[in-house]
């Protein structure tokens, strides 16, 4: 399992952002806030690359050089009240792999050729979003939000075979549709599903979890659960699918 120092900065930085941000909301809106730590170790299920998307490029399984996992995978999220039934939603999730490995045919990525053999493969997809979201139903044990999100992902992807090294990178925003369902159990725990999503074109992108959250007291809750990312472009530059499975761990702290 490998993980760099670039996503702790990243947690650092967000951190602070989501402070400052909670003070100016909580100032126009007195309701309650959640803030999430979550941890996840993902495992890779699938993950193919081909830069540039033509004859030029070769199709290649990135997962095949790095490995299954797991990798650690943490996640930040914070929402709050903005009005009855109106809610903001923030998400800081970095995500990085570099492993060493084995390319079984020589590849062309990103206008450098890399022979059969060892080679070392960096994969990274940060990704940060804001959502609106909107109470439709609050009755009985289940409550249902639905909202949009805007999401700015940072991607890179680089392989280094010996002094040759070659990055392809990528940032760019994303808007997505957000679903939240809740069924409580109790007095004390819930299940809840969350997810963005979004597909048409020559791409799709999903983030969906699951959770089961018990309360451990007023403030306090800790949760468990599965998380399914899915997505990718199939583009005159780049084609590019991943996929990966997560189990997820963390705490909720109500502010």
């Amino acid at each position: 399992m490998t993980f760099s120092a670039r996503p702790l900065r990243h947690i650092g930085l967000a951190l602070a952002a989501l402070a400052a941000m909670y003070g100016h909301a909580n100032a126009q809106a007195p309701s309650r806030s959640t803030f999430d730590i979550e941890i996840g170790a993902a495992w890779q299920d699938r993950n193919q690359v081909q830069v540039p998307n033509d004859a030029g490029g070769t199709r290649f399984g990135l997962d095949r050089i790095t490995g299954d996992g797991p990798f650690l995978a943490p996640r930040l999220q914070f929402s709050t009240g903005l009005a009855p039934r109106h809610e903001l939603r923030l998400v800081a999730a970095p995500f990085g792999i570099k492993e060493s490995g084995t390319l079984d045919q020589a590849v062309n990525f990103n206008g450098q050729r890399f022979l059969a053999g060892g080679v070392t493969a960096k994969y990274r997809f940060d990704s940060y979003r804001a959502t609106w979201r909107y109470t439709f139903h609050d009755a009985g044990p289940w409550t249902w939000k639905a909202g949009v999100t805007g999401k700015i992902r940072d991607a890179e992807i680089t392989l280094t075979q010996g002094g040759v090294s070659s990055t392809r990178s990528d940032t760019g925003f994303v808007p997505l549709f957000h679903l939240y369902a809740e069924r409580r159990l109790g007095n004390r725990s819930r299940i809840t599903f969350e997810g963005d999503a979004l597909a048409g074109g020559r791409g799709r992108a999903i983030d969906a979890s699951l959770r089961y959250v018990h309360d451990l007291g007023d403030r306090l809750s800790g949760f468990a659960g599965v998380r399914l990312l899915d997505g990718g472009v199939d583009g005159s530059s780049q084609y590019n699918f991943a996929r990966f499975h997560y189990l997820t761990a963390g705490l909720q702290y109500r502010l």
